[in-house]
């Protein structure tokens, strides 16, 4: 037993060496020149909007303009109607609703503007696998100016349904 407990220590030790051949070196290497902290360069797409992505996104924003005015005054209509309308259920309130009903119809050209311009984006995304810098900018622009026309116009329908009690 006491030459079992001296020889395990040497038998353990002599696991740890190898025989002969180079040992790395204990030098820094290359990749370890390299300071993680500084951000990593990538080339930008600075290229400009293309002049077809920016009359496609013009046309869409003037048909959201056209449609709004179309809408005003079937809303101004609507809510003529709601101020001056009866008691739930009687002939002066469904004339309302139904003008309510042709106010929310207007909104068409706008919900389809804000539909194209969202594919426009999600077509560049799958084709393209991502989209330009300067061109997103100008899909958020356009997409921004037609929603501000697209929230203006709900919130004139939810006051125009409060007042019709709905």
């Amino acid at each position: 037993m006491r030459e079992a407990a001296f020889f395990l220590p040497l038998l353990i030790l002599s696991a740890c060496a190898a025989p002969g051949g180079s040992y790395p070196s204990l030098q820094p290497h290359a990749a370890e020149s390299i300071d993680p902290r500084v951000p990593v360069v990538r080339p930008m797409n600075n290229r400009p909007t293309s002049a077809l992505l920016t009359e496609r996104l013009s046309a869409l924003v003037a048909q959201a303009e056209s449609g709004d005015a179309a809408f005003n005054g079937a809303a101004s209509k609507a809510a003529r109607l709601a101020a001056a309308a009866g008691t739930t259920q009687s002939d002066s309130w469904i004339v309302a609703q139904e003008a309510l009903t042709t106010a929310i119809a207007a909104r068409k050209p706008i919900t389809q503007a804000l539909g194209d311009i969202d594919e426009i984006a999600s077509t560049a995304l799958q084709t393209q696998k991502g989209i330009a810098p300067n061109d997103l900018a100008a899909i958020q622009s356009a997409a921004a100016r037609v929603g501000a026309i697209d929230q203006r116009q709900a919130d004139r329908l939810h006051a125009i349904q409060r007042q019709l009690g709905l």
